[in-house]
């Protein structure tokens, strides 16, 4: 197994979770919010997905590329559709990304660092916001969530 794909499988361990919870969402909760001012259930669930998908392209162009726009949603089916769409994507430029690519400094946000390091990042900010939708998905009610992320054997290959 080549280091790009332990990366993949890392990452899809815990994106895997994130489809797992909106597995656990009914549609009356997709715009459920725990406070004013909060995203919704379904923004930040959207935002998990685009936001690793505009880290991912970055890393991938050697410069900042804006996220995509999906708020066209109703439905939490909308919501995995969506979701599903950018891991399936995100995964396959992940897999694309050339050694170079990951050594390469690239700026985002007014600093400058290597691809690899963007991507920790983003790896990381994903964890974060997967950990906030654990609390979303407990406040609208659900008792049984799955562990917070996949053992290597529950990976599809």
């Amino acid at each position: 197994m080549s280091t790009m794909d332990e990366v993949v499988d890392g990452w899809l361990k815990h994106r895997l979770v994130v489809h797992d919870l909106l597995a656990l969402v009914d549609d009356k909760d997709v715009d459920f919010k725990p406070w004013e001012g909060a995203k919704s259930l379904g923004e930040l669930a959207v935002h998990i997905a685009t936001s690793m998908d505009m880290f991912v392209k970055t890393v991938l162009n050697g410069e900042f590329t804006m996220p995509q726009k999906e708020d066209d949603y109703q439905t939490i089916g909308d919501v995995r559709e969506i979701v599903h769409k950018y891991t399936t994507a995100t995964t396959r430029d992940l897999k694309s990304l050339s050694k170079s690519q990951l050594t390469e400094e690239v700026e985002f946000n007014k600093d400058v660092a290597p691809g690899s390091f963007w991507l920790s990042n983003a790896i990381d900010h994903e964890i974060h916001h997967k950990g906030q939708l654990f609390t979303y998905v407990r406040m609208i009610g659900v008792e049984e969530v799955p562990f917070f992320m996949k053992h290597p054997s529950e990976l599809k290959k």
